[in-house]
C-alpha cells in the first residue's frame, strides 16, 4: 500500500436513475509515475477524477490519495493534491509573476512566502525571463507551463491532469511534456486524462483504459500494445491497381495461419491520408522479410508510396478495447 499515491477500489457513482458514471471502478498509481486514464467519451474518466479530488462524492467503494481516505477527510486530501483542468486558469491582465503571487495568497502562503514561492515556480518551469510579462502575451505553451506552476503552488503530492494539452501546437506540447517529465523527478506522481494517445505512450509508465464506468485493461503502454499483436509489415502502393500485387508479396512472408488485410480508407493509425494499404503480422527474421517484400515489390515495378515495419499503436490498442475511436480520431477522420 505504501508504494502507491492513488488506489481506488470498486468505485460507483450515479447520476439520476439510469445513468451509472462508475460501475466498480477499480485503479492503483504508483508514486512517483506518470500514470495514463482513458476511454471513449462518457467512459466515467471525467467523474473518477473529480471524485479522487473530492469534487463529487462516492456512493460506493472506496479510495486513497496520498495515503488519506477521500471520503473520510476530504480536506486533508485538498491539501496534498493539485488539479489542472482542460483550460488554463490563469489571468491574462496579470504577469505571470503576479498570477503565481496572487496563488500565493489564495493559499495563505503571506506576501514574502508568495513571492518566493512564485520566484522557485517561475524558474522551475523555464519562466524567469517572461516572468514580468503579461499572461496574455504567452504562447499557448508557456500559459499551460504557467497553469501548471500555479497547481505546485503547494508542492502536491498528487497531480492531476485532465488533457493538458488540448488546443496546443507540437511545440507547445512539447514543452508541456517536459515540464511534466520535470515534475516527476522531483517526487509527484500525476494522474494523467488525455484524448492524445501519443501523449499517453511518451508520458505514461503504465496506463488504465475506462469503459462504461469499469477498468477493462491495466498495464505498461508495451504490454497493451502486445495485447494487439507484434511487428507487422506495411505497404502503402500508389495505385489500387497494384494492391494485388502487394498482397501477394507480403502474404510470403506473413506469419503461418495469418493472412494479410488491406485497407482503402483511413485506418485507425492513418485518419490523415486515403492510400492502398496492405499489412500483416511478422515474427522471426523481420528485417529479412521486409528486404523479401521491398526486393519483390521492385521486382515487379509496383509504385510503393511507404513500406516498414510497424508496431501497434495506442490508437489499435484502444480501438480494440472499446470498440470506438477517441474524441481527436473522430473529429480528424470527419476532416479527411
Amino acid at each position: 500500500m505504501s508504494g502507491y499515491a492513488v488506489l481506488a477500489e470498486a468505485l460507483e457513482k450515479q447520476y439520476g436513475e439510469d445513468t451509472r458514471a462508475l460501475d466498480g471502478f477499480d485503479l492503483a498509481v504508483r508514486k512517483g509515475t506518470v500514470h495514463g486514464l482513458l476511454g471513449p467519451n462518457g467512459a466515467g474518466k471525467t467523474t473518477a477524477v473529480r471524485v479522487l479530488t473530492t469534487l463529487l462524492r462516492l456512493d460506493g467503494g472506496r479510495a486513497e490519495v496520498a495515503g488519506v481516505d477521500v471520503a473520510r477527510h476530504p480536506r486533508r486530501v485538498r491539501s496534498r493534491i493539485g488539479l489542472t483542468g482542460q483550460y488554463a486558469a490563469v489571468d491574462k491582465l496579470l504577469t505571470g509573476r503576479q498570477n503565481l503571487e496572487m496563488f500565493g495568497r489564495l493559499f495563505h502562503l503571506g506576501g514574502r512566502r508568495a513571492r518566493l514561492r512564485a520566484a522557485e515556480l517561475l524558474e522551475r518551469f523555464d519562466l524567469t525571463e517572461a516572468a514580468d510579462k503579461g499572461a496574455g502575451e504567452y504562447s499557448g505553451g508557456m500559459r499551460r507551463r504557467l497553469d501548471l506552476a500555479a497547481s505546485m503552488i503547494m508542492a502536491p503530492d498528487v497531480l492531476f491532469l485532465d488533457e493538458p494539452t488540448t488546443g496546443l501546437d507540437p511545440r507547445g506540447r512539447g514543452e508541456v511534456w517536459d515540464a511534466v517529465r520535470a515534475l516527476v523527478a522531483g517526487g509527484t506522481t500525476v494522474l494523467l486524462t488525455t484524448q492524445y494517445l501519443d501523449e499517453a505512450d511518451r508520458l505514461a509508465s503504465r496506463i488504465t483504459v475506462l469503459d462504461q464506468g469499469r477498468a477493462i485493461a491495466d498495464d505498461t503502454p508495451d504490454g497493451l500494445k502486445r495485447r494487439v499483436g507484434g511487428d507487422r509489415i506495411e505497404v502503402v502502393v500508389a495505385e489500387p491497381s497494384d494492391l494485388p500485387a502487394a498482397v501477394k508479396a507480403v502474404a510470403r512472408v506473413a506469419d503461418a495461419g495469418t493472412e494479410p488485410e488491406t485497407a482503402t480508407t483511413p485506418t485507425a493509425t492513418t485518419t490523415d491520408e486515403w492510400g492502398c494499404r496492405v499489412h500483416a503480422a511478422v515474427s522471426g527474421d523481420r528485417v529479412a522479410a521486409l528486404t523479401e517484400v521491398a526486393r519483390t515489390l521492385q521486382e515487379e515495378r509496383v509504385a510503393v508510396e511507404d513500406i516498414g515495419l510497424r508496431r501497434p499503436s495506442l490508437d489499435e490498442v484502444f480501438l480494440r478495447l472499446t470498440g470506438h475511436r477517441t474524441e481527436r480520431m473522430e473529429s480528424e477522420g470527419e476532416a479527411v
